[in-house]
């Protein structure tokens, strides 16, 4: 049994008075001897006076320790908590891990020196990694050629798929910013292989032959990386014929033999073509100036119609040389795909040139008939329709029912009864006047009594009676009343006839009915 000596000593005076032991501090790193080993634990002694415990996560990281530990050895670790529930002092393998790491990064970037790293993902910007917890950038413009995403038109989301086929790869890089504080840091794969390409680059000269890989195609050439060098072979340098598309000759990753056909500092000026024997060199003896020749046309430029001989072979009929007429558009007078017959008027093999022509060949291209394009047939079919809609019709209309009515006033209202009736008989709505006045106009010339009787009372009625009054008793049955009663229908036409004159007037008549009905009751 331990007696104890001193009732007011605490664990920190013990702690103090004991040799070679520093009391831990948070985020501190600390050594100690490795006690028991588990899956995801680890128990450490601190010096004999404290027990340290790594657990979960914190025993992962970047360099794999806890795989190599055994009972006994010694090893590092951060300070993470002074004192769990069971009196342990809480350490971490992984921050230990990343404090190590800080100081080999910050060591490489005062030093210079190369590393290797994991990338673990991928943006738009470029290449991420994570060491630890540290977070590394690689910028897409310090990748190195072989893996820099070439494409046309800088297109976003196609460099981002060629970016993300890095993602797990391996990459040799130069750190060339380092800030511990933020937490960042900035790598460079191009840097890194800076020194060697300078080397390889010295060793180069116009003329040698190497074997490269594609490492992009664009519109305007084909990019080769070699040696940690990176060239161009231009359009004009792929094929000895005529190239419009380069992607039809390589694709990325394809191994290719170049010839080195130019040096500028660090730019490489490269050439496919130049490997394989030149169709131009024969090019004389096979189309002597004056021969005929049969070819295709394949392709306009401002100044000619380029003709198709062999795959790698292309004459030129000149503006001048098209036809015995002037020539502005080749266009006008040539059509691609067409089988042409020409004579050989010139040969430069050194510009590789030929120079054809139709009209010396007593066969001049005549001018095409313009052919009407879909769009131009729609523009002129527009144009037909806004011709020919008669947007002022109904102002004209409006405009010639005054002069109707006139016409019709200076006939006497005369004729036989049948015909006043129909005039007076209004059937349709007010609104639709317009309509029976525009086909009126026809009939104008061959118009009898009668009618004149039917356009006056029509026009009278429609003009001047307002809409909601057009729902006197038809005339017909007045008539038929008259009848019966034996009295006089010329006389009731004319009251009618009349009365649909008046316009409110005769209208007036019902209020002054209804007054007089309403006194009879009242009395």
């Amino acid at each position: 049994m331990f007696k104890i000596v001193d009732e007011n000593i605490t664990m920190e005076d013990l702690l103090a008075g004991s040799e070679g032991f520093i009391k831990p501090e948070l985020g501190t790193v600390i050594k100690g001897k490795v006690i028991s080993l588990r899956k995801n634990q680890v128990i450490v002694d601190l010096n004999g006076v404290a027990v340290g415990i790594i657990t979960g996560a914190e025993t992962h990281d970047s360099a794999g320790t806890i795989k190599d530990l055994a009972v006994g050895d010694e090893v590092q670790a951060v300070v993470v908590e002074d004192e769990n529930e069971h009196g342990m002092v809480v350490l971490s393998l992984r921050k230990a891990s990343q404090a190590n790491a800080w100081d080999r990064f910050e060591k490489a970037y005062k030093d210079g020196e190369i590393i290797q790293v994991v990338v673990s993902e991928a943006n738009k910007g470029g290449l991420l990694l994570d060491v630890d917890g540290i977070k590394g950038f690689i910028p897409v413009s310090q990748l190195a050629p072989i893996h820099y995403p070439r494409v046309d038109g800088a297109d976003a989301n196609q460099i981002l798929m060629r970016l993300k086929k890095l993602v797990g790869k391996n990459f040799t890089v130069k750190v060339i910013n380092v800030d511990r504080a933020s937490g960042k840091m900035i790598l460079s794969e191009r840097a890194a292989i800076e020194t060697d390409s300078s080397e390889a680059l010295k060793k180069l000269k116009v003329g040698d032959v190497v074997t490269g890989k594609v490492s992009g195609v664009v519109k305007f050439g084909i990019f080769v990386t070699f040696n940690g060098l990176e060239g161009l072979v231009h359009i004009s340098e792929i094929a000895w014929g005529h190239v419009s598309n380069p992607h039809q000759y390589a694709k990325v990753g394809d191994p290719v033999q170049i010839q080195i056909i130019g040096i500028e500092k660090d730019k490489l000026s490269l050439s496919i073509k130049r490997l394989m024997p030149d169709p131009w060199e024969e090019i004389s003896k096979k189309y002597p100036i004056g021969s005929k020749v049969k070819g295709v046309i394949n392709r306009f430029s401002q100044f000619g119609a380029f003709v198709q001989l062999e795959d790698d072979i292309n004459g030129l009929i000149h503006l001048s040389e098209i036809s015995d007429k002037k020539v502005e558009d080749p266009k006008d007078f040539l059509s691609i795909g067409d089988q042409v017959e020409a004579i050989v008027i010139n040969i430069d093999r050194d510009e590789h040139r030929i120079g054809l022509s139709l009209k010396q060949g007593g066969k001049g291209a005549e001018k095409k008939a313009k052919k009407e394009t879909v769009e131009e047939k729609k523009e002129e079919a527009v144009e037909e329709i806004i011709v020919e809609k008669p947007v002022e019709e109904a102002p004209k209309e409006v405009a010639e029912k005054p002069k109707k009515k006139a016409k019709k006033e200076e006939k006497p209202v005369e004729g036989p009864v049948e015909g006043q009736i129909e005039g007076l008989v209004v059937e349709k709505p007010v609104e639709e006047a317009p309509k029976e006045v525009a086909e009126k106009p026809k009939k104008k010339a061959k118009k009898t009594v009668e009618e004149t009787i039917e356009g006056t009372v029509e026009g009278t009625t429609e003009a001047e009676a307002p809409k909601e009054e057009v729902k006197e008793e038809k005339p017909k049955k007045k008539v038929k009343k008259a009848e019966k009663a034996g009295k006089p229908v010329e006389g009731l036409v004319e009251g009618l006839i009349e009365g649909q004159a008046e316009g409110p007037v005769a209208k007036e008549e019902k209020p002054k009915k209804k007054a007089a009905k309403k006194a009879k009751k009242e009395e």
